[in-house]
């Protein structure tokens, strides 16, 4: 009984040790991917998207995407922000057309009866999105691939597992260590 006590508490010892290490070296990734978590679950309550604003134009006909396409580039080129848009989500019933660029975080709001811009904010939920699955980097460094952020989520999915499954081992452990003992 002395020596499977003795194993195991070497084997608590060993995932103590490296329970530590890991936790220590992840802290503050932890920390960011948490926080940023949190707002991202109440981005709607804390108003870190842009609303949906709705057209009051309904009578006429809709416009093309590609006139849509073709006036928030024109109005972007006006404010001197790169034109690459990086999607358009068209919404017929509401009437608008929400356009996100590639190189920037704004969003142009456009109504689609009417051509009008109906509003140019910045999308800080992408910022925090970003944040949080660590694209930011490759963003700022203009990277092609998606390799920073890759290497971050696996880095930091492993290091969880590993902290989950042995924060459960020096729970249970010590817990048969004391009852071989009785």
């Amino acid at each position: 009984m002395k020596s499977k006590n003795k194993s195991l508490a070497k084997s608590v010892r060993w995932y103590r040790k490296w329970h530590r290490y890991i936790a220590m070296s992840l802290l503050v990734f932890i920390a960011i991917i948490s926080l940023s978590g949190i707002l991202l679950a109440w981005k709607d309550e804390l108003q870190l998207k842009p609303p949906s604003e709705k057209s009051a134009n309904t009578n006429l006909d809709l416009l093309p995407l590609s006139k849509i396409e073709t006036i928030a580039v024109n109005h972007i080129k006006s404010v001197n922000l790169d034109t690459i848009i990086n999607r358009i989500d068209y919404r017929p019933r509401k009437g608008i057309a929400k356009v996100r660029f590639e190189t920037h975080f704004t969003e142009l709001q456009i109504d689609c009866y009417s051509g009008e811009i109906l509003s140019q904010e910045t999308r800080t939920a992408d910022i925090i999105e970003m944040i949080h699955d660590g694209s930011i980097v490759d963003y700022l460094f203009n990277s092609e691939g998606k390799t920073v952020k890759l290497f971050y989520s696996s880095i930091l999915g492993l290091g969880l597992l590993f902290l989950a499954f042995s924060g459960f081992w020096l729970w249970k452990k010590p817990k048969q260590i004391k009852k071989n003992k009785n």
